[in-house]
């Protein structure tokens, strides 16, 4: 047994444990990229935080500038790109008046579009942008998101290859646990037995070879659970880790039932297509 799948194997027990500026997009058909660039050209970073934001404009700021205080190894270590995905409101601006590289689609393409096409972003390293790690974070975070130091350590200290941050319960949050519970069954029949908490969590960290492994991204909200099953099925090594970070949840309403709905039948396309 490997050390990438001893790491697999035992990861339930350590789950507390520690793409120019003419961009064309390539992952969704009709959308174009317009990238404001605030990176300097040959800049390299350790990481590289990929922000999907639409209609984030009261969280993006507080986001942005908590990514900004995450430990890191060494000064500008961690380099922001927020791909704003067809925002109405002034999400775009306020990133980058907080430091951010911005990529803007023209129009809405959801998650796993607006992932792809900030993976595109650096490949062709319109913004400079070189990164070993990558971390994906959800952009409502807001000063949470400065506990992504957790998701980091155990790549830097070469325990995993991905990390999963498991959120604490939001009083009053979530349904009745179908999608979550079929995104496990799922990763558990795809990924070798692989038991997870948070198998729809956003919260994570790859390192590149890792991240290359597991491309492209899944449409929607598949995004999560295509990523863990095809990294457990090529022997990388997954960790989940308790996370200090809290976001926007949806409740027993009608939204909520509508979101989760949309939520089942994404996961289901994704694991129909695996």
């Amino acid at each position: 047994m490997n050390d990438r799948e001893k790491t697999n194997q035992n990861s339930t027990e350590a789950k507390g444990a520690g793409q120019r500026a003419d961009f064309e997009q390539q992952a969704s058909a009709g959308q174009r990229a317009d990238v404001e660039q605030q990176a300097s050209a040959g800049q390299r970073a350790d990481v590289v935080a990929l922000v999907p934001a639409f209609n984030e404009a009261a969280t993006i700021a507080a986001t942005v500038q908590a990514i900004q205080a995450v430990p890191a190894p060494k000064p500008d270590a961690i380099q922001i790109l927020v791909i704003d995905d067809g925002s109405t409101d002034d999400t775009a601006t306020l990133a980058k008046q907080a430091g951010a590289t911005v990529a803007r689609c023209e129009k809405n393409g959801g998650k796993g579009a607006a992932l792809q096409q900030g993976i595109t972003f650096l490949e062709t390293n319109a913004s400079g942008l070189s990164p070993n790690i990558v971390l994906f974070l959800d952009a409502d975070l807001g000063k949470s998101a400065r506990d992504a130091s957790t998701l980091l350590s155990p790549l830097f200290d070469d325990l995993a290859d991905m990390t999963i941050g498991v959120l604490p319960k939001p009083p009053g949050s979530g349904g009745f646990g179908i999608v979550k519970n079929l995104a496990r069954s799922a990763i558990r029949d795809w990924g070798g037995g692989y038991d997870t908490q948070a198998p729809l969590s956003g919260q994570r960290a790859l390192t590149w070879e890792c991240l290359q492994a597991v491309l492209p991204f899944a449409e929607g909200y598949g995004v999560e659970v295509a990523l863990t099953i095809r990294a457990l099925q090529q022997n990388y090594r997954v960790l989940e880790v308790m996370v200090d970070m809290q976001h926007r949840a949806t409740g027993r309403n009608l939204a909520g039932f509508l979101h989760r709905a949309h939520q089942y039948l994404d996961v289901r396309r994704t694991i129909k297509h695996l």
